[in-house]
C-alpha cells in the first residue's frame, strides 16, 4: 500500500488483511493531543493521591463509596484475606496492527501414510484492532500491569510479544489530556479504588509501547530478518540516489567545460 508501505513475503500476502485506506497518521481525534502532551510532561512519575497507602479500614470504606458512585453492577468486593477484586475498563487504541494464529492442517508429508496423520503448520495472520475497542477486565487488587496486558492479549488470541505494548493511565484535567505510562509492578484496581468510578479522573489505554528506543528482543528471528532485508533495501535505494546525484552534477560540470 503507498500509505502504509507494508512489506511481506509473496506467499504470505492471502494471510495478511490490513486496512490501509486512511493517509498516515489517520486516527482519533486527540491521539496527537495525547502523544504532544506525553513528551512535554513527566508522564513518568505517579501523582500524589496515587502514592497514597491505604489501611484496611480505609481500604473497606473507599470500596463503600465506590459502589455507592457506579451506575452498573461493577461492584469491587472485600476478600476476607483483606485483598479486594473489581473490574476496570481498558481502552485499546493500537495504531499498528496485531498477529493472531491461523493454523492451517495439511497432509503428511510421508508416503504410503493414510488415516489421521497430519500436521499442524502455524501461521499468523494480521489485522488493525477496530477503533474505541473496549474490554471490562475482572482483576484482584493485586495484579499487576504487566498481568493486565497479558490478560488482554490472551482475550484477543493476540501472539505479538506482550513487551511490545504498555498500559497508560489516562486522564482530563483543564480541558487537557495526560497520558503516563505505568511500570509492570502497578496495580491497577488500586489505582481505580483511589480515583473513584469517574473515567475522566482515570481510564486505562493499551497502546504501543514506545520508549524511544527499540526492544530487539522482543522480536522473533523472522521478524529481525525482515527487518534487515528491509533496512538493506531502503540502504540501496539512498545509494541509488545518491549516485544518481553525483552523476547529474558531473555532466553538468562536463557539459560547462
Amino acid at each position: 500500500s503507498p500509505d502504509c508501505s507494508f512489506t511481506c513475503h509473496y506467499r504470505c500476502r492471502a494471510l495478511v488483511r490490513l486496512d490501509c485506506s486512511g493517509p498516515p497518521g489517520a486516527g482519533d481525534e486527540d491521539d496527537g493531543n495525547e502523544q504532544a502532551l506525553e513528551k512535554d510532561t513527566n508522564v513518568d512519575e505517579p501523582s500524589e493521591w496515587e502514592k497514597a497507602e491505604l489501611d484496611q479500614t480505609q481500604v473497606e470504606q473507599r470500596i463503600k463509596e465506590y459502589n455507592s458512585q457506579i451506575n452498573s453492577n461493577l461492584f469491587m468486593s472485600l476478600n476476607k484475606d483483606g485483598s479486594y477484586t473489581g473490574f476496570i475498563k481498558v481502552q485499546l487504541k493500537l495504531v499498528r496492527p496485531v498477529s493472531v494464529p491461523a493454523t492451517k492442517r495439511v497432509p503428511s508429508l510421508q508416503a504410503g501414510r493414510t488415516g489421521p496423520h497430519t500436521q499442524g503448520v502455524k501461521r499468523r495472520t494480521s489485522f488493525y484492532l477496530p477503533k474505541g475497542t473496549v474490554k471490562h477486565l475482572h482483576i484482584l487488587s493485586h495484579t499487576r500491569a504487566s498481568e493486565v496486558i497479558d490478560a488482554l492479549l490472551r482475550k484477543f488470541t493476540v501472539v505479538d510479544n506482550p513487551r511490545k505494548f504498555a498500559l497508560f493511565e489516562r486522564s482530563e484535567k483543564d480541558e487537557q489530556v495526560y497520558l503516563r505510562k505505568l511500570a509492570d509492578e502497578e496495580q491497577p484496581l488500586r489505582l481505580r479504588l483511589l480515583a473513584g468510578p469517574s473515567e475522566k479522573v482515570l481510564s486505562f489505554v493499551l497502546k504501543e509501547n514506545e520508549t524511544g528506543e527499540v526492544n530487539w528482543d522482543a522480536f522473533t528471528l523472522p521478524e529481525l530478518h525482515n527487518f534487515l532485508r528491509i533496512l538493506q533495501r531502503e540502504e540501496e535505494e539512498h545509494v541509488r540516489r545518491l549516485r544518481h546525484r553525483y552523476a547529474r552534477c558531473r555532466q553538468k560540470m562536463q557539459e560547462a567545460l
